[in-house]
């Protein structure tokens, strides 16, 4: 009783994270390569972008965001603008050639699954669900980091990105109807919290905080839907990230999620609501690939299996 016996409707939850969404396209691979296909997908920021992709080319998007993930340098997404802009450090032309290039309909409505976008507006601090209208204004707020890259005014309302209030939109999912939820995260806000000695440093301090922020909301979120759902929680097979910028470990990220959700996929068994994700890491895992400079990236036993989380 595996994906196939997830009760429809069932949604994918694409989570937000940045240069670290190479890792949504290995999961893609795995969901593909088993015949998947959600009846709705949800996505945050990064998230959105790559679920857009999904929901427009079902059962193909994964090889074709291989190919451009493992191209993309940030130069491609963050451009410096001329005359600089009071809103943002950078101009988001770079997004915009990104999904022009993308082969992606004008309006959400086309797209051949049923999709949302999820950004968060900046008066009221409430998620904004953008389920119709125009598509590229959409996943420009969606993955308007605030600061970063500008806000996008939509049918009156300002917006930035839907990571802010909701890193990983299961919340939204819930909320459109889905019986089901297939979770595709990203990033160490989506992993255990690693035990650590007080950092001293104020950078590291502030960062810390954003970190334990993040995990909790995400957690919370995560039990609020599993009470009443099936919520099956993808694993991505790395442990330490690259740095949001460094889009040099695209290949690796993507590799490492493709081989340990297939194998994750294979062993899960559901029965009922309640919260599947992967157990906890063996104290020795099966093998650990290093080079200098990339993130770790363990391969997992052949017996992992699913571990339901009592609630």
């Amino acid at each position: 009783m595996g994906l196939d016996a997830l009760p429809r409707p069932v949604a994918v939850v694409v989570g937000a994270g940045g240069v670290l969404g190479a890792a949504h396209v290995g999961v893609g691979h795995a969901l593909e390569q088993r015949g998947f296909r959600p009846d709705m997908i949800i996505g945050t920021s990064v998230g959105a972008l790559n679920g857009a992709i999904a929901a427009a080319h079902p059962d193909r998007a994964a090889p074709w965001l291989e190919h451009v993930w493992t191209e993309l340098r940030r130069r491609d997404v963050y451009q410096l603008g001329f005359p600089s802009s009071r809103a943002s450090i950078f101009t988001d032309r770079g997004l915009r050639r990104l999904i022009a290039r993308a082969g992606l309909p004008s309006r959400i409505e086309e797209l051949a699954v049923p999709f949302t976008a999820v950004a968060m507006d900046l008066v009221t601090g409430a998620p904004a669900l953008l389920d119709h209208g125009d598509l590229e204004s959409a996943l420009l707020a969606s993955a308007a980091i605030p600061g970063i890259l500008p806000p996008v005014d939509r049918e009156g309302r300002t917006l930035v990105d839907g990571g802010m209030t909701a890193y990983v939109p299961v919340l939204a999912a819930m909320r459109a109807g889905a019986a089901s939820v297939v979770v595709v995260p990203t990033g160490p806000e989506s992993s255990p919290l690693p035990a650590t000695t007080p950092p001293r440093r104020a950078g590291a301090i502030a960062a810390r905080v954003g970190l334990v922020l993040m995990h909790r909301q995400i957690e919370r979120d995560l039990r609020e839907v599993s009470r009443r759902l099936p919520t099956v929680v993808l694993p991505t097979g790395t442990d330490v990230w690259p740095a949001p910028w460094d889009f040099r470990h695209s290949r690796r990220l993507i590799d490492a999620a493709a081989t340990t959700a297939g194998r994750f996929i294979d062993g899960l068994r559901v029965s009922g609501p309640g919260l599947y994700r992967a157990e906890e890491a063996p104290a020795e895992p099966a093998a650990t690939e290093r080079d200098p400079g990339a993130p770790t990236v363990t391969r997992w036993p052949s017996n992992l299996t699913a571990a339901r989380a009592g609630l």
